[in-house]
């Protein structure tokens, strides 16, 4: 628990590769979301000399007709700091509706799911619908190439 309010947060999100797909993608440049784009926000925020808090804030998209139960933000961390997680906050109309937190690979991989769909029986709720800001937070060195 303490990890987690420690820890930082990076955010993605990208959606609708198919119309009932939901998913997040950090990366750099435009995303291209319903015929319009959408530019990834980032911010670094120094920790210490060394290392700083890398804010992602990007749009998420959850279509009326997605029919598909998951959703996921997934990236790659080229200069994370071991032992600090992958902060995940995503927010509806400036309020809080989902945090999560999600470990990184030795090669700087992550990747993090959540249901969009939640089906019990024939009654299916939606638990993500319509436009959301996502935050992703991660720990990063903060000159890379003054490392040994």
């Amino acid at each position: 628990m303490n990890k987690i309010l420690l820890s930082s947060i990076l955010i993605i999100t990208a959606f609708s590769l198919i119309p009932s797909l939901a998913f997040a993608h950090p990366h750099p440049g435009q995303v291209l979301i319903n015929g319009h784009t959408h530019d990834p926000q980032t911010e670094i925020i120094p920790l210490s000399a060394s290392i700083g808090l890398e804010k992602t804030t990007v749009f998420f998209h959850a279509p009326k007709d997605n029919q598909l139960p998951w959703g996921f933000v997934e990236g790659n961390i080229s200069n994370h700091v071991d032992g600090y997680p992958v902060i995940i906050q995503i927010f509806k109309n400036g309020e809080s509706v989902h945090f999560a937190q999600t470990g990184v690979e030795n090669d700087g991989d992550y990747e993090y799911r959540f249901r969009v769909l939640s089906t019990n029986g024939d009654e299916t709720t939606k638990i993500f619908d319509g436009n959301y800001s996502v935050r992703i937070f991660k720990v990063v060195y903060l000159n890379q190439n003054s490392l040994i």
